[in-house]
């Protein structure tokens, strides 16, 4: 049953990430769901759903296979890690804090992924500020994000 509602989730992750905008620039939802499973559930799951989203991700994309695996892998190993009492104690402002910098980190990865193996897919001006507004908009969500020790 686990299985099917993540399965489920992906779905809707990579249905809704297509059709919400704010400015034009799209929130990372994808981040979102590795982010909660890693958090949840630890780093081996997140890293294995990180792997598994991302390169759906990759093949959506029309890019070579790669970058969005290892950003998202990052991200389900970090916020196991860093957020839920591996080095500090989880608090909602944490939460907010590693969504923002686990968002930045998750794009700045995909970035110089690409520029360093394939081409540049943008300017580095719009590529920061595209970086910023979906962390900006993934922001919120670490509020209610919560491991799964915490009351």
């Amino acid at each position: 049953m686990k299985y099917v509602f993540l399965a489920v989730s992906v779905f809707l992750v990579f249905f809704l990430q297509g059709r919400i905008s704010v400015l034009g620039i799209a929130p990372d939802l994808s981040m979102l769901l590795v982010f909660t499973v890693g958090l949840r559930y630890g780093e081996t799951r997140g890293l294995l759903l990180g792997i598994v989203v991302g390169a759906l991700e990759d093949s959506l994309g029309g890019s070579f296979i790669g970058p969005h695996m290892l950003s998202k892998a990052i991200v389900g190993f970090s916020s196991y890690f860093f957020v839920s009492g591996g080095l500090l104690r989880w608090t909602p402002v944490l939460g907010v804090v590693s969504v923002a910098v686990l968002t930045l980190s998750d794009n700045l990865v995909v970035f110089l992924t690409r520029t360093m193996f394939d081409r540049m897919p943008a300017l580095v001006p719009t590529a920061l500020l595209v970086s910023v507004m979906q962390s900006l908009l993934n922001a919120p969500a670490g509020i209610f994000i919560r491991p799964r020790h915490v009351d």
